[in-house]
């Protein structure tokens, strides 16, 4: 739905279905029954996750013309996709496979391109639109500071500048403006808001000022003018509050230097304030452990009394770490529901969501708000509810906080 000038709606990588048919019957069982919760007699916006064996359906012009005709039929538009899982992200297990292929690659490249040419059929006439992705790759496949990190970094660059050359080439061919939304994430190789802002100055730039200098002789301001219009950040609120972000700082840090904020991904972690009493502790930590489940990551960053911080891969990895004293806040990577501030013994970071939602009503920085709790049919069972009413129950808790 739209209010203001911004569309919010959620993300669809919530229903299962990796071929078009199969997730296609999961959007017309489930939302139309979120609509009716949420905007009855208004547009819905809709945020699609297409996977690639989706896309190579949808490029199907049967496929993607009955798509438009159940959409125009239930009310709904398309603004959003979310292009970060190429492949399975429900039925087994995902990990770090999320980022597999990687920017590296041409089918990520391809995967990419693709996903844009059925998103720019899918807009409506003077519709931004936009599709997140993955920051470059996984960070532990390679050997930070050697030269195949470097090579990796190099390719996976110079594949999403080709992106901004073909967006560039699809708005003066067409008047359709579409951006790639980079999101950094825990473990990525553009982990941070720091990480992003390092690769955007000295590669990013550079690169692309080579690349569009041969091939159109633009100079270095009309090439930052296209990168900073094509290639954005997905700024999702449960990982920059995982890294224990300041969110005002770094989103003036992103306006200094030209970049758009593409889409917010609204999304809650978990974080555990560590009682200091032993056996209460021991009790947050059997709470904690009805999370540990095996689909997808769950990133911990613990930080410690001296301020600093100490990172896990998964959470497997940091539970045998819960009773050590000089820790006295962790934060994990589980998206849990966002209108839930504590579970019981352990709490989320909703605060966070409260603080850039507020920031947005401020100033604007982008137009496109999605919510992203994947995760209703891994949580305890003592939070999943139908969901439909789920997922209605979130966008309204956001609406409401944002009017």
């Amino acid at each position: 739905m739209k209010l203001t000038n911004t569309h919010y709606s959620y993300c669809s990588n919530i229903h299962s279905g990796e071929s078009w048919k199969d997730h296609f019957e999961q959007l017309q069982q489930y939302v139309p029954l979120v609509k009716a919760q949420v905007c009855p007699d208004a547009p819905f916006g809709l945020g699609l996750r297409i996977s690639n064996a989706a896309a190579k359906d949808l490029s199907n012009p049967l496929l993607l013309e009955e798509l438009k005709t159940w959409l125009h039929s239930q009310n709904i538009y398309v603004f959003t996709l979310n292009g970060f899982p190429f492949g399975d992200f429900h039925q087994n297990r995902v990990k770090d496979q999320v980022h597999f292929p990687d920017w590296t690659t041409k089918e990520r490249y391809q995967y990419t391109i693709t996903l844009f040419q059925i998103l720019s059929k899918l807009l409506q006439d003077g519709q931004e639109g936009g599709i997140s992705t993955s920051p470059l790759s996984y960070r532990f496949w390679f050997n930070e500071g050697t030269e195949d990190w470097n090579s990796m970094i190099n390719q996976a660059t110079q594949h999403i500048i080709q992106v901004a050359d073909f967006l560039y080439q699809q708005e003066v061919q067409t008047g359709k403006y579409m951006h790639l939304d980079i999101e950094p994430e825990p473990d990525g190789v553009l982990e941070d808001a720091t990480e992003f802002l390092t690769w955007y100055k000295d590669h990013l730039l550079p690169k692309a000022l080579e690349y569009f200098k041969e091939r159109n002789d633009f100079d270095q301001d009309q090439v930052k003018s296209i990168i900073n219009r094509y290639i954005c950040i997905c700024y999702d609120v449960c990982h920059f509050a995982l890294e224990y972000e300041q969110h005002e700082k770094m989103m003036n840090t992103f306006e200094d230097e030209g970049i758009r904020i593409g889409k917010f991904q609204v999304s809650a972690a978990l974080k555990i304030k560590l009682n200091q009493d032993s056996d209460q502790r021991e009790e947050q930590r059997k709470v904690l452990k009805q999370f540990d489940e095996p689909i997808y990551l769950h990133q911990v960053i613990a930080q410690l009394e001296d301020g600093s911080f100490v990172k896990y891969r998964d959470l497997p990895e940091a539970l045998p770490y819960f009773q050590d004293p000089q820790h006295v806040e962790w934060r994990s990577h589980f998206h849990v529901p966002i209108f839930l501030e504590q579970y019981g013994l352990i709490g989320s970071t909703q605060e966070d969501i409260k603080t850039v939602m507020a920031l947005h009503k401020q100033k604007s920085r982008t137009n496109h708000i999605e919510v992203e709790t994947y995760t209703w049919g891994v949580l305890p069972k003592d939070l999943q509810a139908p969901i439909q009413d789920s997922i209605a129950r979130e966008i309204n808790w956001l609406i409401d906080l944002v009017k």
